[in-house]
């Protein structure tokens, strides 16, 4: 059965398209490329970019199976979490965070305020996270929680990759390339599914060693469209140490940016892009005429970098 996904009507400050803008910089204009902002980070307050997006679908297929409930994982700074503890609260679900390691009090602000958005809370040790696909983890989660609607961690699945593709039927400007931060790929996947034969889609690896995201890319487009498109390839050099890890280069960039444009780059996944593609740039990596996309998938939630 088709999934028709949420109705915008339910989540009144909901801002689709999110708007579309041009950057002036002379670095850009230097090296003869335009960089347009996807500011997707403006869809809403409680579920921006990416979130939104991956969100849509799992919860109007939670509703057509008739579930109550919503189960998902993620670590303690998840912002994730955040976005499917809102989302409940939202749409009317009771929500279940499934959180990597032990439990440490007082919760930090991430956890805190998806407590406060009605979301239950519980924790896995280490060892038996890294299982948590595993039948028997979810298995012994329905007996402690009762039947549940399952979202994986970080949202990624072949819902979450139609509600990702959208994304590029919203741009009514040409362009020839497409950038996104990469944590999981599924946000990649369904982009690059969406884009004509002449596009091209970049993913910028957040994560210390992220060539996995390759066969990760290359699985969630299999699974949601029995295909692999060979339109996008994933940058591993600009992870600044590894995931939610920083260092001057990156804190000088992200203060360069707001004085130069207005905008405070979210610092996990946003400003490691940011950072890849102006080095591209400066590189000369892009051929001159060229129009970049740059997907800002969403503000700071976690305690700054």
């Amino acid at each position: 059965m088709e999934v028709v996904g949420m109705s915008a009507a339910e989540a009144p400050d909901l801002h689709v398209p999110s708007p579309l803008t041009e950057l002036q910089d002379n670095r850009l204009s230097d090296a003869g490329v335009r960089v347009l902002l996807k500011r997707d980070d403006l869809i809403h307050p409680e579920l921006p970019g990416n979130k939104w997006r991956k969100l849509k679908y799992n919860l109007a297929a939670a509703r057509d199976a008739g579930a109550q409930r919503l189960l998902t994982f993620g670590g303690a700074y998840s912002n994730h979490i955040r976005a499917v503890a809102a989302a409940g609260q939202i749409f009317g679900f009771d929500t279940i965070g499934v959180i990597r390691g032990e439990e440490h009090l007082p919760l930090n602000p991430s956890l805190q305020f998806a407590v406060e958005h009605g979301m239950q809370l519980t924790y896995l040790d280490r060892t038996t996270y890294r299982a948590k696909t595993n039948p028997s983890v979810i298995d012994r989660l329905r007996q402690q929680f009762g039947s549940f609607y399952l979202i994986p961690e970080g949202g990624s699945n072949a819902l979450a990759l139609r509600g990702c593709a959208e994304l590029v039927d919203e741009i009514d400007q040409d362009f020839d390339v497409i950038c996104c931060a990469s944590g999981t790929g599924g946000t990649l996947a369904g982009i690059a599914a969406a884009l004509t034969a002449s596009r091209a889609a970049i993913g910028f690896s957040v994560l210390k060693g992220g060539d996995f995201l390759r066969d990760d890319v290359a699985s969630f487009q299999r699974d949601a469209y029995g295909r692999v498109t060979e339109n996008w390839s994933i940058e591993t050099g600009y992870h600044f140490g590894g995931f939610a890890k920083t260092n001057d280069s990156l804190r000088a960039f992200i203060d360069d940016f707001e004085s130069k444009h207005g905008l405070r780059l979210e610092w996990v996944y946003v400003a490691r892009m940011m950072y890849g593609l102006f080095d591209l740039i400066e590189q000369r990596w892009f051929p001159p005429g060229t129009t970049v996309v740059a997907v800002i998938s969403g503000p700071a939630f976690a305690t700054d970098g």
